[in-house]
């Protein structure tokens, strides 16, 4: 078992920095230092991409454009393919849900042959990992947990985590997260001369599971396995003293 923040950094060639996973059923947010997870610096967040599916729905059932019975019948694996060719982030939710002009409707069609078209719900479908409250939750965003948690390394190890925030997650991967959450970053550090800049690898998607595979094949690892002669011969319980 490992802690998948740390993963996700090993994916991006680094033991040290802060991991912003968004996942589907949950997002964390993890600072590592040397390699070692610091929990003091890891946060949740009940909001991932199973949620924002989820809402995605019901603001679609809120329009009038379509069918009901349509958008009641959608699977969980036709949602999510509406959720990630159509929705993206914005850098300017307020405004942009002023200005009716500001976003441009997409089109999808369903697998029955039904066409649903999405306006402004592009980019009110991934909103709450910013604004919580929009699910009725009573905590902080994802960008503020980012901010918790930096305020809670070590002030020697902070500016090596500063420089070292990576993201990941499928939930991460709609078009406009990097830039909305360097710009929140930078607005919560506003006055303290830190400028925050954010790593996000085109295939941060899997991140967790290519550190994974990184991290096993590595030399020193070898020496962390529990391996099948040790469990025949010491039975379940070695677990414990292995690890």
């Amino acid at each position: 078992l490992a802690n998948t923040g740390f993963l996700s950094l090993c994916a991006h060639g680094r033991v040290t920095g802060l991991a912003v996973e968004a996942g589907a059923a949950v997002s964390h947010v993890t600072a590592v230092w040397g390699g070692q997870t610091l929990r003091k610096g890891t946060r949740s967040l009940g909001v991932a991409g199973d949620h924002l599916s989820r809402h995605l729905q019901q603001l679609l059932l809120q329009q009038s454009h379509t069918e009901p019975s349509v958008l009641q019948a959608l699977t969980k694996k036709v949602l999510n393919q509406l959720k990630e060719q159509c929705c993206y982030v914005s850098l300017d939710y307020e405004g942009d849900l002023q200005e009716e002009g500001s976003h441009h409707p997409a089109r999808f069609q369903t697998p029955d042959g039904h066409w649903i078209t999405l306006g402004k719900e592009r980019f009110c479908c991934p909103e709450p990992l910013f604004r919580p409250e929009l699910l009725q939750l009573s905590c902080p965003g994802l960008h503020q947990l980012a901010w918790q948690s930096l305020q809670a390394v070590p002030q020697q190890a902070r500016r090596h985590v500063l420089g070292n925030i990576v993201l990941s997650g499928g939930s991460s991967m709609f078009p406009g997260f990097p830039e909305r959450m360097c710009l929140e970053l930078n607005l919560l550090f506003q006055g303290t001369g830190v400028h925050i800049e954010v790593l996000a690898s085109p295939r941060r998607a899997t991140a967790a599971w290519a550190g994974g595979s990184m991290a096993a094949s590595l030399t020193s690892f070898q020496q962390a396995w529990m391996t099948k002669g040790d469990y025949q011969e010491h039975g379940a319980q070695y677990v414990h003293t292995k690890f």
